[in-house]
């Protein structure tokens, strides 16, 4: 499906499998949703791509914590919460920053009010005038690369093993299979949230932006998804990510990684 306009789209669990590639004024965007293999409940992610204006695009992923029903709920009012609040921001303004913000925050009382028990991971990619600025809770994974390869911009997971290979303690390729990898420090449904906000950076033209849930990061190693990502069209490359993934999950080849999960992938490049 090939989606060309700038209204707000949330995908939020409500099929096995979505595939859809934006052409928007802000740039190009595909996003892949798919429920982890012979799984009997529901995705529980959730995804949004919401254009404010001709020249803002936010981008967000939220992967449901704790495996029942409650996860895809907590996932859903983050992203629904976001593009609510964003609705409701005058057009003209040009810091985001204090939108997102509420909207997280609104989602984060939402779940603990309406939601006892649930939680979710948020991820958001805030890309306006030629920058990107992440902000995010939990360990849903923001990356951003540069045609030739080069790893950009990378957010520290809120677990155990993020810090721990943040400071150099853990290699990256250990964390992916560590069995500490999915104890969270950080979640959006918990009275202490707190909110981490990313530096402003320039995106160049050729660069592409990658938000994902752990099904992804649990599956392939970075340096994987980087040379898949960086270059040639961008839907073949959200394809490409999942078609790897989900082999891995329902075949691990020898010690490769391998953990059925949902997945979600949202991958961005700006205009030439």
């Amino acid at each position: 499906m090939n989606i060309e306009s700038n209204q707000a789209c949330l995908y939020i669990g409500e099929n096995d499998v979505e595939r859809a590639d934006h052409d928007l004024t802000q740039g190009f965007v595909s996003i892949r949703s798919c429920r982890a293999p012979d799984k009997a409940t529901i995705n529980e992610d959730a995804a949004a791509i919401i254009p404010f204006g001709r020249h803002a695009l936010i981008l967000a992923v939220a992967d449901g914590v704790g495996g029942t029903p409650a996860g895809r709920e907590a996932s859903k009012r983050a992203v629904q919460s976001l593009r609510s609040v964003l609705a409701r921001t005058e057009p003209l303004v040009e810091n985001l920053r204090p939108a997102i913000l509420d909207a997280v925050e609104e989602a984060n009382r939402g779940i603990i009010t309406h939601t006892r028990g649930a939680a979710t991971t948020l991820v958001v990619a805030e890309i306006v005038g030629g920058q990107i600025r992440s902000y995010h809770v939990g360990d849903s994974e923001l990356i951003s690369v540069g045609q030739r390869g080069r790893l950009k911009l990378r957010i520290t997971p809120h677990s155990p093993t993020g810090f721990a290979v943040e400071a150099g303690l853990l290699d990256e390729d250990e964390a992916v299979q560590h069995d500490q990898r999915h104890l969270l420090f950080n979640v959006i449904g918990a009275s202490d949230m707190r909110i981490e906000i990313g530096t402003p950076m320039k995106l160049d033209i050729r660069d592409t932006v990658l938000l994902a849930s752990d099904g992804l990061m649990d599956n392939l190693y970075v340096d994987e998804i980087v040379e898949i990502i960086r270059k040639g069209p961008l839907a073949v490359a959200a394809d490409e990510l999942v078609r790897r993934a989900l082999e891995r999950m329902t075949g691990p080849d020898g010690d490769s990684p391998s953990k059925p999960d949902d997945l979600t992938v949202v991958l961005y490049r700006p205009r030439t």
